[in-house]
């Protein structure tokens, strides 16, 4: 019988965890070989948890953020065994101790076959395309290095892209030192100087964690935040008592924004009312947030993004209160200056940038600074997003973006739709990818669950051709 191959292009928490979970499928052993696409230098951080900074922690306690559903102290065990838990401040870890941690999982993944048979190979590159074989049995991965993977099945595991350009053409500013289009890259703030000027674009967790990054470097410069919105990530709570979902009772079947507001409103005045904070409120939603997605028509879903997406952003993901706490300090004692309003023009003028800020009903205003710094968050958009791979994809045919600009359309399964809207039987997704299905697709709770079901039925079709086989 010939070994089967899976490839998972993305080796980020999604991609790393699915290669993880597929070690640990039960049953009669495979003949399979994982290969892992991943060009950072190692899988298992990704993006996400590759800075190695100690002030960047993550905006969710340590308790909730085990890689296994079904094994919720392992992160935590994993702290006390390492002795990592010393990077950990109220509960909330650094986010390059939960990168160790991701990485160690995948890393022992790699350095052994398992024990249901499979064997997992790492490749340090980038894919380049997805070409399907004519005869319709699996695909060919092309990869940067020039290699090619003979697969029978692949998934996208592409995790979050760098943030959009945030203004409109001319775009001449991209290549100016100043300007940082995403701060996550390694050594992103290394360039500034203790009394540059620098501009902040958003004001979301990003934010948070670049003026945090900056006042851990001795910053003395000038330091503006702009966003439309003005509003800062809410604090959150630790330790604060669960609230009931109500889910079932009283949201089921609601099919507009307004109706699932009113009754979430009248929770949290509930709440309020017996000495309860809101953010538990909230958080009981969480289960539930693809079927009250789900359950509005397209033109409610767009209602919500334009309208109160921006407001749940605030209030649903939040920052560890002693990073909340630095922030209200920055701002009431002017350390740092904060501008509603969008940019609308970035221009180079030899050493500095300067940057016309446009707000409904009032006169645009004009900055100058050393350094502009993109926090606005990744590009979600499909039809936006120029990474040859994705080009390759949306161009053969192979892959849809979403209308809304969320992700790309799939079935339940996560099985990638092609442009007549037919399910591949080779090509699947999971991860941001999938917030068309899930809006929420993006933090380990909802991405560890997707790996589970994902392994379960990449399983089941390696059975499937196994039998076909015979």
């Amino acid at each position: 019988m010939q070994r089967r191959s899976i490839t998972i292009i993305g080796g980020g928490f999604s991609g790393s965890m699915l290669a993880v979970q597929l070690a640990r499928l039960a049953g009669q052993p495979f003949q399979c070989d994982v290969h892992l696409v991943e060009p950072r230098p190692a899988p298992g951080p990704g993006l996400a948890y590759t800075a190695r900074r100690s002030e960047y922690l993550l905006n969710v306690p340590a308790k909730a953020l085990s890689a296994f559903p079904e094994e919720p102290d392992h992160f935590l065990n994993w702290l006390r065994v390492t002795g990592a838990d010393q990077d950990c401040q109220a509960g909330f870890c650094t986010r390059q101790s939960y990168g160790r941690y991701l990485q160690q999982l995948v890393g022992q993944v790699l350095e052994w076959p398992s024990m249901n048979g499979m064997n997992c190979q790492w490749h340090n590159s980038s894919a380049l395309s997805v070409e399907p074989n004519p005869d319709g049995d699996g695909a060919v991965v092309r990869l940067r290095n020039g290699q090619l993977i003979r697969s029978d099945l692949v998934v996208l595991a592409l995790g979050n892209f760098p943030p959009a350009a945030p203004t409109p053409l001319p775009h001449n500013y991209l290549s100016h030192p100043g300007y940082h289009g995403s701060p996550w890259t390694s050594k992103a703030l290394s360039g500034i100087k203790p009394t540059d000027d620098v501009l902040l674009l958003g004001s979301g967790l990003t934010a948070v964690d670049v003026l945090l990054g900056l006042r851990a470097d001795g910053h003395q410069g000038r330091l503006t935040v702009v966003s439309q919105h003005g509003r800062w990530p809410a604090a959150a709570i630790p330790g604060a008592p669960a609230y009931p979902s109500f889910w079932a009772t009283e949201l089921a079947g609601l099919s507009s924004v307004g109706a699932v507001l009113r009754v979430v409103r009248r929770h949290v005045a509930a709440a309020l009312a017996q000495g309860l904070p809101w953010q538990p409120v909230l958080d009981s939603l969480r289960p539930d947030l693809p079927r009250i997605w789900a359950g509005w028509p397209l033109a409610e879903q767009s209602r919500f993004l334009r309208h109160l997406a921006g407001i749940w952003s605030v209030l649903r993901h939040r920052s560890p209160p002693g990073n909340a706490e630095i922030v209200r300090e920055l701002l009431a004692s002017g350390r740092v200056q904060q501008l509603r309003g969008r940019a609308r023009e970035i221009v180079p003028t030899d050493d500095d940038l300067r940057v016309t800020v446009s707000r409904a009903s009032q006169p645009d205003q004009q900055l100058t600074a050393q350094h502009v710094i993109t926090c606005t968050g990744p590009l979600l958009d499909y039809r936006r997003i120029q990474e040859p791979l994705v080009v390759q994809l949306r161009e053969d045919g192979l892959l849809t973006p979403d209308s809304l600009g969320l992700g790309m359309l799939t079935d339940a399964d996560g099985a990638v739709l092609d442009a007549f809207g037919q399910a591949s039987d080779m090509l699947f997704t999971l991860g941001p990818s999938r917030r068309p299905a899930y809006f929420e697709s993006t933090a380990v709770p909802e991405l560890r669950a997707q790996a589970v079901t994902m392994a379960r039925l990449l399983g089941q079709r390696l059975r499937q051709l196994e039998r076909a086989e015979v």
